[in-house]
């Protein structure tokens, strides 16, 4: 008697699986674009197309002024490191009323960098009673790490480039040298600085 009870609750059970879903899907027609979509381009809803750097022939420094002087570097040192990099580049200064292809900025700064030196010093370790090559007494050799901080001033080059006729910033750089020598010295440290800055430029 349990068994055909059991059997008709499964029955029952099975009928009431092969019942009609009353959750019925249904969609509906997309509504019809508006008139002016078929004139109009939406450019965000497109990835950006690569820049092509290779474009650009021409520069002139942003507002017709020359990188900012300062007591460790005079104006013309760095226009003329800057310039001479980007003569290396193919862009070619514009000293005529033509329109150019990129603006072109430069600065030069003085920043603070901590710099961290690890020395290793020596040490005799152990007691009385060892035995090495020298006889008994002490036994052992080891050394002891010292970490030693110091803060150094650094000259820091930015270069920055910019499309002359959108206006937007298109590339920048910037590398650093060390703050020190003579006058002649800190002439090939800007040419160098502006060099390593620049080295990346076009990007690939």
């Amino acid at each position: 008697m349990k068994s055909r009870s059991g059997l008709l609750v499964i029955c029952l059970g099975l009928a009431a699986c092969q019942s009609s879903n009353p959750y019925v899907a249904s969609s509906k027609p997309l509504p019809p674009a508006p008139p002016e979509a078929a004139n109009t381009f939406d450019r965000s809803a497109y990835p950006a197309a690569p820049r092509d750097y290779g474009r650009y022939r021409s520069w002139a420094w942003l507002n017709g002024s020359l990188p900012a002087g300062s007591a460790w570097a005079d104006s013309a040192q760095v226009a003329e490191a800057v310039s001479n990099a980007l003569d290396q580049r193919g862009l070619r200064p514009l000293h005529d009323n033509r329109p150019a292809d990129l603006f072109v900025s430069a600065n030069l700064h003085l920043e603070t960098r901590l710099r961290q030196v690890q020395d290793d010093y020596g040490y005799y370790g152990g007691g009385y009673g060892g035995y090495n090559r020298y006889g008994s007494g002490y036994g052992m050799y080891n050394t002891v790490p010292i970490v030693r901080t110091y803060s150094e001033q650094v000259v820091v080059v930015r270069v920055d480039m910019f499309d002359a006729q959108t206006g937007q910033p298109v590339w920048s750089s910037s590398a650093e040298t060390s703050n020190k020598g003579s006058q002649s010295a800190r002439a090939d440290a800007i040419r160098e600085a502006v060099e390593k800055a620049m080295s990346a430029y076009p990007p690939s």
